[in-house]
C-alpha cells in the first residue's frame, strides 16, 4: 500500500515534488475534462470550488477502495463534506460515454456521519497488518456503503486458497487455461471482466507467478522474464505466447496439491504482508478466514 504520506500528497495542489508523472490525482484527466479548473488543483479545493459534489463510484472492488479513502479524506472538512452526495450504481459507469451517462437519473444518497465512519473503518481495516479487521466488517451492517460488501468479499477471496494457495484470479486464469484457452491477453481480459479486482495489466502480470517460480504451474513463456523496463519484450510475450498447464498445475486446477507447498509465497493484500510461514488463507467454500 502506499503510505499516508504519498496518498495525501497525491491529492495535494500540484507543486515541485509532482515532478514525476502518476504523482498528482489529476495527471491522467484531460484538459477536455477539467476545463477552465486545470489540472494543478487539489482535490479539497476542487471541492472548495463546487456549489455540490456527487461521488459517483463503480461497484468494482478496486472502486469501491477508492470510495473509502476519499471519504476517509473529505470527512476532516465538514464544509466540503455538507457538499457532498453518493451515488452508487450496479454498473460500470467508465464503460458509458460522459454525455450518456450525465444523463441518468439516478439517486443521490447524503453522506452522513454514518457513511463517513463506516468508510473510515474500511479504510483502516484494509490497510491492517492482517486481514482480520476486513473479516470482522462482513459481520457488521454495510447497506450505509451499498456495494462495500459485496467488494470486500471479493477481495477476501484473493488471499490464497485454503485448499489450493491460490487467490481467486490465479485459480480463474488455471480453469480458464484447462477450459482450452490459451492466449495470455484474452485470460488477462476475461478476469479482468470476471472478477474485477485488478485491472487488465496487474492481470498480466499476475500471470509471471504461475510461471516463473520453482515449481511452475503454467507453461509456454520465455525461459528468462524480461527486464522491469522492457516493455517491447512483455508486449510480444503477452501477445505472442500460448499457455498451458504443467502436470503440477492441473493437479492445482483439479485442487488435489497446494502450490504454496511446493512453491515460496511473498506478496502483499492490502495491508497483509503474505508469506509462507504467514500465510492468511480464505476458505471460499464457507467463506471464512484461515489463520496462518
Amino acid at each position: 500500500m502506499p503510505s499516508p504520506a504519498d496518498l495525501a500528497t497525491l491529492l495535494e495542489p500540484r507543486s515541485a515534488v509532482h515532478v514525476d508523472f502518476d504523482t498528482h490525482w489529476l495527471d491522467f484527466a484531460s484538459s477536455r475534462w477539467t476545463g477552465s479548473i486545470g489540472r494543478d488543483v487539489g482535490l479539497v479545493e476542487l471541492c472548495e470550488r463546487c456549489d455540490s459534489v456527487e461521488l459517483w463510484a463503480d461497484p468494482r472492488p478496486n472502486d469501491q477502495l477508492v470510495l473509502v479513502w476519499l471519504l476517509d479524506v473529505l470527512c476532516p472538512h465538514r464544509h466540503v463534506v455538507a457538499k457532498l452526495s453518493l451515488v452508487q450504481t450496479d454498473v460500470e459507469i467508465g464503460i458509458y460515454r460522459g454525455e450518456s451517462s450525465a444523463k441518468w437519473q439516478l439517486p443521490a444518497l447524503a453522506v452522513t456521519d454514518e457513511r463517513l465512519e463506516l468508510a473510515s473503518w474500511a479504510w483502516i481495516a484494509y490497510r491492517a497488518p492482517t486481514p482480520e479487521p476486513c473479516f470482522d466488517l462482513l459481520m457488521q451492517d454495510l447497506s450505509a456503503i451499498p456495494q462495500l460488501r459485496a467488494a470486500l468479499i471479493a477481495l477476501l477471496e484473493e488471499l490464497p486458497g485454503r485448499d489450493t494457495g491460490l487467490g481467486a484470479t490465479e485459480l480463474g486464469m488455471l480453469d480458464l487455461i484447462a477450459d482450452g484457452e490459451t492466449r495470455p491477453r484474452v485470460l488477462s481480459s476475461e478476469l479482468n471482466r470476471e472478477r474485477g479486482v485488478f485491472d487488465f495489466q496487474e492481470t498480466e502480470l499476475i500471470l509471471d507467478g504461475p510461471v516463473y517460480c520453482r515449481s511452475p504451474v503454467l507453461a509456454g513463456f520465455s525461459a528468462e522474464i524480461e527486464a522491469p523496463d522492457d516493455l517491447k519484450a512483455r508486449d510480444s510475450r503477452h501477445r505472442d505466447s500460448r499457455l498451458s498447464l504443467t502436470d503440477f498445475g492441473q493437479e492445482v486446477s483439479d485442487r488435489e496439491l497446494d502450490f504454496s507447498q511446493h512453491n515460496p509465497i511473498h506478496r502483499w493484500w492490502g495491508g497483509t504482508e503474505l508469506t509462507n510461514e504467514r500465510l492468511w488463507r480464505w476458505d471460499a467454500e464457507s467463506r471464512t478466514l484461515v489463520t496462518p
